[in-house]
């Protein structure tokens, strides 16, 4: 009877495993966005944008390293590329110049919260100060109206998501993560961010000095293979 009961169990759990894995398989298919649904609404946080385009985008969270955030414009700027910088409201309060500077260039700025809090853990009115503590300084220092949130560590939940939407922002993550505040190596960085490189491509940065190093010969595979690097509200079209 032991032996039956093992059997079942063992059924049961390998067509358990099958739906779980046809489950994801269909997650990492969907061409541009991850559908989360609540209350029969969906919202849709961006992993990508069109594949359909030889597009990427190149996102650079920023709450530090000020002085590499300069040398990035110069070399995107030497490039002909552009980029997405999602700001640090405590980063953008002490670095005025440059926050302007990044807009001056033609780039495009998104929200990375003020404080780097994790956004899951946080209810709908934390997640809405936290949001537009940032966007109110933003549009008082530039007059540049935030349309994108990156959540800080990639954190968020539905309440998250319905805050975002309700103030108008895009949530957007990433589809290949450099790990660059990890490791320190500019030929890690170059790795991961064009291998099995495609059109709608996100990819995650921070301005740390490995990355500098590694961004010309990234930038340079880019256009070789005929992809071009655009801000991340052009990659999705």
């Amino acid at each position: 009877m032991s032996k039956l009961k093992d059997k079942r169990l063992n059924v049961i759990t390998a067509i358990i495993l099958t739906i779980l894995t046809v489950g994801v398989i269909g997650v990492c298919f969907i061409p541009n966005k991850v559908v989360v649904i609540s209350g029969g609404k969906t919202y849709e946080p961006y992993y990508c944008g069109d594949r359909t385009k030889n597009n990427v985008a190149i996102m650079i969270n920023v709450y530090e390293g000020s002085e590499i955030v300069e040398k990035m414009l110069g070399v995107l700027k030497e490039k002909g590329a552009k980029a997405t910088f999602f700001i640090g409201g405590c980063w953008a309060d002490d670095n005025q110049s440059t926050l302007i500077k990044i807009l001056e260039n033609g780039h495009e700025i998104g929200s990375h919260g003020y404080f780097h809090k994790d956004h899951s853990k946080m209810d709908e009115k934390s997640n809405r100060e936290e949001m537009l503590l940032l966007e109110n300084y933003i549009k008082k220092v530039t007059g540049y109206e935030v349309e994108l949130f990156a959540p800080p560590s990639g954190a968020f939940s539905v309440t998250t998501l319905k805050v975002a939407e309700n103030l108008g922002y895009k949530t957007i993550m990433w589809s290949k993560d450099t790990i660059d505040w990890r490791d320190k190596s500019a030929k890690m960085v170059y790795n991961r961010a064009t291998k099995n490189i495609s059109g709608g491509d996100f990819i995650l940065m921070h301005p740390k000095e490995h990355t500098l190093e590694a961004l010309p010969d990234i930038l340079d595979y880019y256009k070789g293979q005929g992809l071009t690097a655009v801000t991340v509200s052009e990659c999705i079209g």
